[in-house]
C-alpha cells in the first residue's frame, strides 16, 4: 500500500505534502535529513494526515501531483480536518490512524 500525508511546521506554519510506502519512516527522514531541502528548512514537521492512495507508486504519486497542483493550503488545511470527506479526483483516499508505535 502507499500513502498520500501531509505535514506541518506550526513554527513556520507550512504544510508539506508527499507520499510513500511508509511515510510514519518518511516524516523522520524529513525531520533528521542533512541535505539543503524545502523540509530541512522549515522544522520541526509533525504528522497531520495520512491517507491510502492506492496500490501502486504511481497511483500515489498522481494523488501527490494533483494536490500539490492546486497550490491551495484551503484543501490541504480541509484534508486534515478529520470529518472532511475528499471527493472527485480525491475519492479514493481513504484515512488512516496516523498514530504509530
Amino acid at each position: 500500500m502507499y500513502y498520500f500525508y501531509i505535514i506541518y511546521s506550526e513554527r513556520f506554519d507550512k504544510f508539506y505534502s508527499g507520499s510513500s510506502q511508509e511515510p510514519w519512516k518518511r516524516l523522520e527522514k524529513h525531520k533528521t535529513t542533512s541535505l539543503n531541502t524545502f523540509t530541512a528548512k522549515y522544522r520541526p514537521w509533525e504528522l497531520k494526515a495520512v491517507f491510502e492512495a492506492g496500490n501502486t507508486r504511481g497511483e500515489a504519486e498522481q494523488i501527490e501531483r494533483f494536490v500539490k497542483r492546486q497550490k491551495s493550503r484551503n484543501l490541504l488545511e480541509k484534508l486534515i480536518t478529520p470529518d472532511f470527506k475528499p471527493k472527485g479526483k480525491l475519492a479514493q483516499l481513504v484515512r488512516v490512524p496516523h498514530v504509530r508505535n
